[in-house]
Parts: C-alpha cells; structure tokens; sequence
C-alpha cells in the first residue's frame, strides 16, 4: 500500500459482487490453534451468509516499523504463511504492507479506509487480545462502538489454551528459542519448520559416513532453533524422509564455520540446488566438542538412531 491514503473500492482481486465480507485482521505469524480458530470461525460464518471469508495481515512485522528493536524473529515468512493458509477456508488473505504511514492510522481511519472501504466488511470477527491502530489504541470496545456507528457486527474469538495458558505466537517463540520443540508443535498443530537451499560444504560429513545436505537459510528475519542436534523430517515437495539436523558450531574441526547440516537418514540421491524444508519434532542433544573424529562418528552413529526412533514412534 502506498500514497496518502488507499483509493476508495475494493483490493485488486476482490470483486465487487455485494456479497459482503466476513473479515479478520492481525500478524497471524505462525498461523497457529489460536488463529486456526478465528479462520474456521469466519469460514463458517460466511460460508452461512453467503459472504466472503477474508484475511487482512500484514508484512513486515508491525513492530520492524513501530518499535524494530524489539520486533521478534518470525515464525513464517510470508510464503510460508500463504502455503498454510492455502489450507483454510479463506476466499481472499490480503497481505498490506506496513508503512510508517499506515502505523499512524487511528483505528476508525483503518477500519473505514481498509476494511470498508476496500474489502467490504460486514461482520468482524477478532481474537480475545486483538488490538490495531496507533499504538494499538483500537481494541475490542473500539471496534465494537465503530461496528454500531457504521453498521458491521463484532465478534470476539475466545483463547485456545495449552496447559491452562492461551496459545500466542509469543509463547511459541520462547518455546522454539528454548528448544521445546513438541510444545511450539503443539501449540501450532504442526511442526515448526524453516526452509534452506542445499549449498555445497566442506563434504567432511561424507567422508565420516554420514552425509549432510548443508542447507543455507537466507532470510535473516526467520526464527532459527538454537543450537543442538534435533529428530526432524526433511520435505522436499511430497516426499518426507527422516534425519537428523545440526544447527551451530562444529567445535570437533577448528576452524569450521557455524554450519545447518542436515543428514537424511538411508537417503541416497543428489541434492544440490534442492529446497528442503525441515520439520522439527524434537531436540536431542546439545552441541560438544569430541576428542576425534571417531569419537564424533560415534555419537553421530546414537544420534541418527535416536532420530529414528523419535520417527517411529509417530508412525
């Protein structure tokens, strides 16, 4: 979005055809339980009414602009986020681009300019904690007393919680950043995962007997696990295959730089130039410095065979 202001009518790609728009707003990074709920909720309801179901989030992050020193890693990228929500039951997802300018909106300036304007909102429907506009001045009351005044309803979406605490993208990201990767699948209904190209390294995991796809993460804006040695699933398109990831230092060699190396367990195949996303399900040790090679070769021999286990146990 760019200008002073958006042009009145509809966004490129939603039509004008009176149907009407049940719409949510938010980051939705992560897409997870919580926000599946509010789309299956606005899903339902338009499917109902006959109306449209449409997401409006944002990219970047809100806080890269308002506040960008404390504005958090991401736990999808956008193509992330749009390959998942692929699978709801949304008719649009309008991706604004956050702009200093739209971060001094008022919430009634958003709510007519955006969401009325362009998408054609009749119904609203937000989670328990939403809250948009400058400073995040807009919350439900706000939009409840805009609602009445313009004429839409307002609906709030109560917390999906896990362990007694709601689900929020916050408290996966301290899950994942900690290591508890079966607590972040949890709360996201799948696993975390990240993508990364296949590069060619120092091929030392072949000479050891176990190669390793060294995988090159590019955007820097992507919440990376820390370091350790983690159970995963390598995907490459519809083909998963078991493996064990290692992400950090490789203290055993001096000199070798910090590495993503992934080892696909009784895979054999070319891999260069390949995207593979990687699914976490668990971590299973830290990163240590061995005596030998041999020494690491054997630790490297319990891991892969911990890995999977890890597997087997979900099959």
């Amino acid at each position: 979005m760019t200008g002073r202001a958006p042009d009145p009518g509809f966004l490129p790609g939603i039509p004008r055809d009176g149907r009407g728009s049940v719409v949510t707003v938010g980051t939705f990074d992560g897409v997870h339980r919580g926000h599946w709920a509010v789309l299956d909720e606005i899903a339902k309801r338009a499917r109902s009414t006959g109306r449209r179901a449409v997401l409006v989030t944002f990219h970047p992050h809100p806080l890269r602009i308002v506040k960008p020193e404390i504005a958090p890693l991401l736990l999808t990228l956008p193509s992330e986020k749009k390959e998942i929500l692929a699978e709801s039951g949304l008719d649009y997802a309008v991706f604004l681009s956050f702009t200093h300018e739209l971060a001094q909106y008022s919430p009634r300036r958003f709510v007519e300019e955006i969401l009325v304007r362009r998408i054609g909102v009749d119904e609203l429907v937000i989670g328990y904690d939403h809250g948009f506009g400058r400073g995040r001045s807009g919350d439900v009351e706000t939009l409840r007393q805009i609602g009445q005044d313009i004429g839409f309803e307002v609906d709030v979406v109560p917390p999906v919680t896990l362990v007694d605490e709601a689900i929020s993208s916050s408290r996966i990201r301290k899950a994942i950043a900690e290591g508890r990767m079966e607590e972040a699948r949890e709360a996201l209904g799948r696993p975390y995962s990240l993508r990364g190209v296949v590069v060619r390294g120092e091929g030392r995991g072949r000479t050891l007997g176990f190669p390793t796809a060294n995988l090159k993460v590019d955007d820097g804006n992507k919440l990376v696990p820390p370091p350790g040695i983690y159970a995963v699933w390598g995907a490459m398109g519809a083909k998963r295959v078991p493996g064990a990831l290692h992400i950090g230092p490789r203290p055993t060699f001096q000199g070798s730089p910090p590495a993503t190396e992934l080892h696909l367990i009784d895979f054999e195949g070319e891999l260069y130039g390949a995207e593979i996303r990687v699914d976490f399900l668990r971590y299973l040790r830290e990163v240590l410095p061995f005596d030998s090679a041999a020494a690491l070769v054997q630790q490297m021999e319990r891991d892969v065979e911990e890995a999977r286990a890890v597997i087997q146990s979900e099959d």
